[in-house]
């Protein structure tokens, strides 16, 4: 049965899947960061409110606090998208591409409009105010941060939250404020309306978020992703380093108040004697909420270290999991948990996206929770009961070739919606990839073990075949939902990755580095060091059959595909690969009223309009760098705009960007 937890949490992450003439890097997430039934208590006692349709804005980082990435407007639709034309762009020139002095950087900031204005965050962590219709500088904020990649291997940046009060004094400052994170730890907030410091806030205007880093502190409490703004507090995660440490820092969420910046409230997601041993379950990525509700929802990482569980042999139920909190205290009021013992760095790495939908003639309010597994998870987002059956099934149990881990004897998997990736058995070799490796695909996959889905690491051979393992299915951009055809839209990524386990002396002298986020990793302190790689030919060609990435449309009545197909291509020197394998994505995608699905996030740095009915591809343009980050939909006097960032990811492709891109429809 389902385990509920109740009451009284990388990419980034696909591969450059380059069909090329250099090997691809390995694509992960951005932070690395069984269990027993118990009685559910009632959720809240809100009255249950449906969610209302969007408005016009786009004040989050997903749009809006469902996640819903959905905007009400209809003035671009399927019959005049074709006619998009650039109508501003700006080049911020906060960009590197890591060959001088400066880390790379990597932007994935969703453009936020409210107050009239559009608010953008930037890699060198400065705070843009921008004219929503011409693109003209209102203002801009410098936080002088350290440029450093403390906890990341590049710059990083989500972009900015904000907030209003609903009570604003006359001529008082700071009625409207912009937040923005640091990745060495500080939380910055300015006025909205002049960008200048809002010195009731914490400090002058910024908050020392590693003042709680108070066990293993091993890194900074970096914020590279914006605060999840509920009402009048500030709900703060923060991101870490990857497979690096046995004991790191121990996940923890902050509650804080939105004008003050003072500490309301802590939620740990580790048991006491697991955060002296263990580390981070964190939540790195956004979070949703349901204000009616009184609940705020969030994507729990997996704890440390990443592959190796010997340290946490006991349960720890609220890692990799969806949580559900009590907005007012931080109480747990129901959990998930989708990986148990999670040795695969399957962290929970999207908000879920909230949703009203009719299942059997029956409203429900209803979560969908995606993952780096492929899986899509549906549960009641009052109470974290199934909607569909969520099945326990046995899982493979290791070879014994490791020391001290311990396996969980199943793990969930849901029932509808299917998953997106067949997990059922080994991927089908690539033909053509193994003609040109001369056999080389062919060879790897015999040497490379695989049980089906949560096949366990291993030492042995080349090591175990992971579809996926971290580069997942899914990554924080999330799942987009229209409310009037009840359609849920997600892109995912197929990557075939492959992992081994090193003792400590064989690590030592395996060792030869590490690229991007590939490579070999220490996970110091645990008896095995590990080396993670894509499963590709010796042209880095992937040695797995295309497609490399979809974007699929799901009705949600029933949990039945309605389309699928394969979006972006692979691009390598300014060669682009057929469509029909598709890309793998970093960012999500947006959708409207007007019937259609925006999104970038593909290698060949296009960003695209699709039928949401069809599928269809009805329009297209080129940005300067892959546009890793979710589009902003917005209308600005009676004008309606689709905004890109050209930002780039050197996980994705050796392409980086400071290009703001707007949309509209000629005048």
């Amino acid at each position: 049965m389902p385990t509920f937890i109740s009451a009284a949490q990388r990419l980034g992450t696909l591969s450059a899947l380059a069909l090329c003439l250099t090997p691809m890097p390995l694509l992960a997430q951005d932070q690395p960061d069984e269990q027993e039934n118990t009685e559910q208590e009632e959720a809240t006692d809100a009255a249950p409110i449906p969610l209302v349709p969007g408005e016009p804005t786009w004040d989050s980082f997903h749009g809006q606090l469902n996640a819903q990435k959905y905007s009400p407007l209809d003035q671009i639709n399927a019959d005049n998208v074709g006619e998009l034309e650039k109508v501003w762009e700006v080049h911020t020139g906060d960009v590197a591409d890591g060959s001088g002095e400066l880390p790379a950087t990597v932007w994935s900031a969703t453009p936020v409009f409210a107050n009239d204005t559009l608010y953008i965050g930037t890699p060198f962590y400065r705070i843009l105010a921008l004219d929503p219709a011409s693109g003209e500088e209102k203002w801009s904020f410098d936080t002088q941060s350290s440029l450093e990649a403390l906890t990341q291997p590049a710059l990083k940046n989500r972009g900015v939250a904000y907030w209003e009060a609903d009570d604003p004094v006359d001529g008082e400052a700071c009625q409207k404020i912009v937040y923005m994170g640091t990745m060495d730890a500080q939380l910055f907030a300015v006025d909205a309306d002049s960008g200048e410091p809002c010195t009731s806030f914490a400090n002058n205007g910024v908050l020392d978020v590693n003042q709680w880093n108070d066990t293993h502190d091993k890194w900074p409490l970096s914020l590279l992703q914006p605060p999840t703004v509920v009402g009048d507090r500030l709900i703060l995660g923060w991101a870490g380093m990857d497979w690096a440490y046995e004991q790191a820092p121990p996940g923890s969420v902050f509650a804080l108040n939105a004008r003050t910046g003072e500490l309301e409230w802590t939620f740990q997601a580790l048991p006491d004697e697991i955060r002296e041993q263990s580390g981070t379950a964190n939540v790195w990525t956004h979070m949703s909420a349901d204000e009616e509700r009184g609940l705020v929802y969030l994507p729990v990482s997996s704890p440390s270290p990443n592959f190796w569980g010997g340290n946490r042999t006991e349960e720890v139920p609220l890692a990799t999991s969806t949580t559900a909190l009590d907005i007012e205290t931080g109480d747990v009021v129901w959990s998930r948990q989708w990986v148990h013992h999670d040795i695969w760095d399957y962290d929970t790495v999207a908000a879920p996206t909230l949703m009203d939908i009719t299942v059997d003639g029956e409203e429900v309010p209803a979560l969908l929770q995606a993952t780096k597994m492929g899986f899509l998870f549906v549960v009641n987002r009052e109470t974290g009961e199934d909607i569909w059956p969520i099945e326990e099934r046995p899982v493979p149990s290791g070879d014994g070739s490791v020391d001290g881990e311990v396996y969980a004897p199943t793990q969930p998997f849901p029932t509808k919606p299917a998953p997106l990736l067949d997990q059922s058995e080994k991927p089908n070799v690539w033909a053509l990839a193994d003609a040109v490796g001369f056999g080389e695909c062919s060879a790897l996959w015999e040497d490379l073990s695989y049980e089906g889905m949560y096949t366990p690491p291993t030492t042995q051979g080349e090591g175990a075949l992971g579809y996926p393992i971290t580069a997942g299915g899914v990554q924080w951009g999330g799942v987009a939902f229209d409310p009037e055809s009840q359609t849920a839209i997600v892109n995912t990524s197929h990557i075939v990755q492959y992992l081994k386990l090193y003792n400590r002396e064989a690590y030592e002298e395996a060792d030869s580095g590490s690229g991007n986020e590939s490579g070999f990793a220490p996970q110091e302190g645990a008896p095995y060091g590990i080396r993670l790689e894509i499963a590709q030919n010796w042209l880095g060609m992937p040695c797995w059959e295309p497609p490399f990435g979809e974007l699929v449309a799901l009705d949600m009545t029933s949990g039945d595909v309605k389309w699928r197909r394969p979006v972006g291509a692979s691009q390598q020197y300014g060669f682009f690969m057929p469509e029909s394998w598709g890309s793998p994505t970093i960012g999500g995608p947006a959708v409207t009223a007007g019937g259609i699905v925006f999104i970038g996030a593909s290698m060949d740095a296009k960003v695209r309009a699709y039928s949401l009915e069809t599928g269809e591809e009805l329009w297209e343009d080129q940005l300067e760098a892959p546009s890793v980050s979710n589009p902003a939909v917005y209308e600005y006097n009676g004008r309606e705009y689709v905004a890109f960032i050209g930002g780039g990811n050197t996980i994705l492709k050796a392409q980086v960007g400071d290009q703001i891109a707007v949309y509209a429809l000629p005048e």
